[in-house]
């Protein structure tokens, strides 16, 4: 166990990286800050030059790699760190120097248990990307497929399993002093950060998660996922199918190669729904670095290191909410939040509902470029601590890719509006599950798992009530109190004393 002493060395250092990019001077302002934590903070940033700016990603950035992951995480959690740092958390995409080759190529071969020249016919020297985590080769296989090699940096794993152990120990402290920072759960969120990262360094995981997602999205045709290359895969080396194409972040290059942006705006944004919604299986990690449009105008999505699931009932309040809001519906948004337990049932139902409205309404009058699905949810946000909600981490993750799809969108499109493009597939959505068929569909399929059930629950019945036509079970036997009167001597007087009172009835019976 590491002794909290060297926690707070690595917190101390850190948070003097922190202060000299301006990073902590909205935990130092906040009122909600413990006066412990205020102090630490003024420790930490006793002597540094403070920028009139804070530079949030940055800061991270040259923490390293765990720190970049912590801060995607953070990016997610407006109400813990505030808007203006989750906004510009949103710029941390991984981008750090590339290794040599030579470290590379032996971790390859280290992790297959093979020469590269065995696995590869070829394989690029440059990576083609370089993450806080991984690095991304192309190379071609022996039969001649285009393939891309990604491979975990050594000894990242050990790096994170160090700032991990600090960040949880970091967080109980912080926890532990109650208030608006326990209804927060910073342990929570850390533990989700956990989640996520022992997630992306197996990647076999990621693999999986690929190979899952493209199932699930194949009544979305225009949305890709590249294939896994399972048999040169592993733990620390995953292989799957090169996708050609451009990056969303090159408007003028897709127009140049005859794309049309809105309709790759609008392909975006149904894939998501269908993730979300449809399917409760999620790409978490969309941003405009890991979306290509392909030759054939579809889109293409690489990096499934980060995913979210959400269960069927969760997304049927999330889509009611959702629909809620688009339609100007408090009140059903209002009571979903009580039905799911969001809002403490100590609250007033009524009250909620205006809060809501007060977030909703001054939107609705906007012109539709100006409206936005993020600033509905940090608006919603912002009405949490008043009604003490619980942070849900599936909700945040959604918060987070939501707002991140909604991005990539509007640099495609200006004029797109995320509600007009999904209140129809919503709309659908839940006429599908909560309409009349679904209602009578949900009724049947009970009834035929009732039906299936039927045979067991007889023989049941028989094994505990035997049929009329066999022998009646014996009737238990009545429990008598045994009494033990002593030595044997005792025996014989009882044995006598009942024989001569045997005797005497008799002779009573015959004469009396």
């Amino acid at each position: 166990m590491t002794a909290p002493a060297i926690h707070l060395w690595r917190l101390l250092k850190w948070g003097r990286i922190l202060a000299r990019h301006g990073a902590l001077k909205g935990i130092e302002r906040d009122p909600n800050t413990p006066a412990s934590v205020r102090r630490l903070v003024r420790v930490a940033r006793f002597g540094a030059r403070v920028p009139a700016v804070p530079r949030y990603a940055d800061a991270f950035q040259a923490i390293g790699p765990a720190a970049i992951k912590l801060g995607q995480t953070l990016a997610t959690r407006p109400d813990l760190v505030g808007e203006e740092a989750a906004h510009d958390l949103m710029r941390l995409q991984d981008a750090l120097p590339p290794l040599p080759y030579a470290t590379i190529k032996a971790a390859i071969e280290r992790g297959l248990g093979r020469p590269v020249d065995e696995v590869f016919a070829s394989i690029d020297e440059v990576p083609v990307g370089a993450a806080s985590i991984a690095q991304v080769h192309r190379a071609v296989t022996p039969d001649g497929r285009q393939v891309a090699v990604k491979v975990l940096r050594p000894g990242v794993e050990d790096e994170f399993a160090r700032a991990i152990d600090t960040y949880q120990w970091a967080a109980a402290q912080v926890e532990g002093l109650g208030g608006e920072l326990a209804r927060l759960r910073p342990r929570l969120v850390i533990e989700t950060f956990k989640r996520w990262t022992l997630r992306e360094l197996d990647l076999r995981r990621e693999a999986a998660s690929a190979s899952e997602l493209a199932e699930s999205m194949r009544a979305e045709p225009d949305y890709q996922v590249p294939a896994i290359d399972w048999q040169r895969t592993t733990g620390s080396v995953l292989t799957l199918e090169w996708i050609d194409g451009i990056k969303l972040t090159n408007r003028e290059a897709l127009i140049a190669a005859g794309h049309d942006p809105s309709k790759l705006a609008g392909i975006l944004v149904n894939a998501f729904l269908r993730q979300a919604i449809s399917e409760g299986f999620f790409h978490a990690d969309m941003h405009q670095g890991n979306l290509f449009a392909t030759p054939q105008g579809h889109i293409a999505a690489i990096d499934f290191g980060i995913m979210g699931r959400i269960d069927r009932r969760a997304r049927v309040w999330l889509a009611e909410i959702l629909y809620g809001l688009i339609t100007g519906n408090y009140q059903r948004v209002a009571e979903i939040h009580f039905e799911a337990g969001y809002v403490p049932p100590h609250h007033n139902v009524g009250e909620f509902a205006t809060a809501l409205r007060a977030v909703g309404e001054p939107m609705r009058g906007l012109p539709v470029k100006d409206m936005s699905v993020g600033m509905m949810l940090d608006g919603l946000f912002r009405i949490t601590r008043d009604f003490d909600m619980q942070t849900q981490p599936h909700l945040l993750l959604l918060q987070k890719t939501m707002v991140m799809v909604e991005g990539v969108a509007t640099s495609l499109d200006p004029e797109i509006n995320m509600w007009d493009t999904a209140a129809p597939f919503i709309r659908e959505w839940i006429r599908t599950e909560l309409g009349p068929e679904a209602a009578i569909g949900d009724r049947l399929i009970t009834d035929l798992r009732t039906l299936m059930r039927l045979p067991e629950l007889i023989r049941n019945i028989e094994a505990r009530f035997p049929s009329p036509g066999g022998a009646p079970p014996a009737p238990p036997l009545r429990e008598i109190e045994v009494v033990r009167l002593g030595g044997g001597w005792r025996y014989v007087a009882v044995a006598l004393l009942s024989a001569a009172i045997s005797v005497a009835a008799t002779w009573w019976f015959l004469h009396g």
